[in-house]
C-alpha cells in the first residue's frame, strides 16, 4: 500500500524571507516547520494531533511568532476542544492562549511583531495560565490565507520574497523559474514523531524582554 498523502501550506512572513510550513498528513497530523526561503533551510517543530485551520493561521512579520486555531478532536478540560494559540514558530508551545469552544472565527493576523488582530467579534478571555502578556490584541475580522490559485493542479501556491511563484503538491514544495519547476524540498514520506519542544520554544515575551535576552532561536 501507498503511503498516506499529504498537503502543505505556507504561509509568509512579510518583513522577512521566512516561512512557516503547515504539513497535513496523515489526517489527524499535522508538522510545522520553518522555511528560510533565502537558503531553503528547514527547521522542524511540532507535531500535533488533530485539526489546525491553515487559512485562519500567520507568521508575526520578523518569522518569530505564530498564530493558529487548532481543534483537538474531543472536549479538552478548561481549554475546551479548540483553541487560539500564540507560540513561538516552529512549535506550539502556548505563549498565550485563548480557549475557544466553537468553529466559528479563531485565530488572527498578526499587524506588527507583537501585535495581533484576533478573528472575532468581541473579546475573548485567555486562559488564566497563558495570559498575552507582551501582546497587544485587537478583534475583528481579519482576511484569511489562500492560496494564490497560480497552479492549478498544486495543493497551495503563492509567491516568495522574490517574486517567484512557489507551490506545493503531494508533500513536496517547488519554485517555478523561467517557466521551469524546480523542486525544493520533499516531506511527504514524513511520519509523525512528537519530540518535546526546545527551551527556546517555551520562554515567555516577558522574560524575553525583561533579560534583553538576544539567544532566542533565529
Amino acid at each position: 500500500m501507498s503511503a498516506p498523502q499529504c498537503r502543505l501550506f505556507v504561509i509568509m512572513a512579510s518583513e522577512v524571507p521566512v516561512g512557516l510550513i503547515l504539513r497535513r498528513g496523515p489526517t489527524r497530523w499535522y508538522h510545522l516547520l520553518r522555511w528560510y526561503m533565502d537558503k531553503d533551510e528547514f527547521e522542524a517543530g511540532a507535531w500535533f494531533r488533530g485539526r489546525i485551520c491553515e487559512e485562519k493561521c500567520d507568521l508575526s512579520p520578523d518569522g518569530k511568532l505564530a498564530v493558529c486555531f487548532c481543534h483537538g478532536g474531543r472536549y479538552r478540560t478548561d481549554y475546551t476542544d479548540s483553541w487560539t494559540v500564540v507560540s513561538r514558530a516552529p512549535w506550539l508551545c502556548a505563549l498565550a492562549l485563548w480557549p475557544w469552544g466553537t468553529a466559528y472565527g479563531g485565530g488572527g493576523r498578526f499587524t506588527g511583531s507583537r501585535a495581533i488582530v484576533l478573528r472575532s467579534n468581541v473579546p475573548v478571555e485567555t486562559h488564566p495560565a497563558y495570559p498575552a502578556h507582551g501582546l497587544a490584541i485587537q478583534y475583528g475580522q481579519p482576511e484569511l490565507h489562500r492560496s494564490s490559485g497560480e497552479v492549478d493542479d498544486a495543493d497551495w501556491s503563492g509567491r516568495d520574497h522574490r517574486g517567484f511563484v512557489i507551490f506545493s503538491k503531494g508533500g513536496k514544495l517547488y519554485r517555478r523559474k523561467m517557466g521551469s519547476d524546480r523542486e525544493i524540498a520533499d516531506f511527504s514520506e514524513l511520519s509523525p514523531q512528537p519530540q518535546p519542544a526546545p527551551s527556546w520554544a517555551t520562554v515567555s515575551l516577558i522574560a524575553e524582554d525583561s533579560k534583553g535576552t538576544q539567544s532566542i532561536q533565529r
